[in-house]
């Protein structure tokens, strides 16, 4: 029997994966990371355990305790907890933690999939169970962008893939051909609300994989509260990388758009 073992994080992907895992004949063992997956991953998944988010040694001996030889990173991890105190680490992610040349996300993640691996678990990109989930290319809602918009899309995707090389985050919210926000330890939502502020109105937000994406981890994500953080500031355009990046409940994501005069783009540079 297939083992699947999902390390799972906030949002709704992790419920999907699991879903998609267990319709390809796998047993799903779920890691819900403690405090930030949702309360009910365990009607979606066949084991779960819960473990604080800090507590790699722990998080590894539940994997092999369970003879889980494969497994998935699944729903945001907010960097922005091991400067709030929510973590506490234990001794394996403390001595990893130090062993970093910086804490950029894909330096911490890859760190943890490498020290996970060494216990002879493999990772599988995140695309095995979520392919219909990928942003298609072209336009997903019922009004396209002005010709100044397509012009702010491709200016942003400049700029969001070089932050994206540089690892600082992968959003990026422009208006005008100038830059009111760079997504950092915030978060999408939080970026798009700080660049809001400052554009008034109007604004177009784009959202990008990194060059040399890792699918195995941090895959670019929207959903519905990207929808609502947009409508909160007046932003106008949404663009999103096309097969690099996902919608999570793409039919009620794009009706909401719409709803709000809101255009989606999956687009490609």
């Amino acid at each position: 029997m297939k083992k699947l073992g999902l390390i799972a994080g906030t949002g709704e992907l992790p419920k999907i994966i699991a879903a998609e895992a267990r319709s390809q004949g796998y047993t799903v063992i779920a890691i819900a990371l403690d405090p930030l997956a949702d309360g009910n991953l365990s009607s979606y998944v066949d084991k779960i355990k819960r473990v604080n988010v800090g507590k790699l040694g722990e998080i590894i001996d539940s994997l092999k305790e369970s003879g889980v030889k494969e497994a998935v990173l699944s729903g945001k991890v907010p960097k922005s907890l091991l400067y709030k105190s929510k973590i506490t680490p234990d001794l394996r992610a403390i001595k990893l933690l130090f062993s970093l040349r910086d804490r950029s996300d894909d330096s911490i993640l890859l760190a943890i999939v490498k020290e996970i691996e060494k216990e002879g678990i493999t990772f599988l990109n995140i695309t095995s169970f979520s392919t219909s989930l990928l942003t298609p290319e072209g336009v997903l809602t019922e009004d396209g962008p002005s010709g100044d918009e397509w012009k702010d899309i491709a200016f942003g995707w400049r700029i969001a893939k070089e932050i994206g090389r540089l690892d600082i985050g992968q959003t990026v919210v422009v208006k005008n051909q100038a830059v009111m926000a760079v997504e950092a330890i915030e978060g999408t939502d939080e970026a798009i609300k700080r660049g809001g502020r400052l554009s008034g109105e109007g604004a177009v937000v784009v959202k990008v994989s990194k060059p040399n994406q890792d699918m195995r981890f941090d895959v670019p994500v929207v959903g519905l509260n990207t929808v609502k953080s947009m409508i909160e500031i007046g932003a106008r355009v949404l663009a999103v990388e096309a097969r690099n990046s996902i919608i999570i409940d793409r039919e009620r994501f794009v009706e909401e758009a719409n709803k709000a005069d809101i255009v989606v783009v999956g687009y490609t540079g």
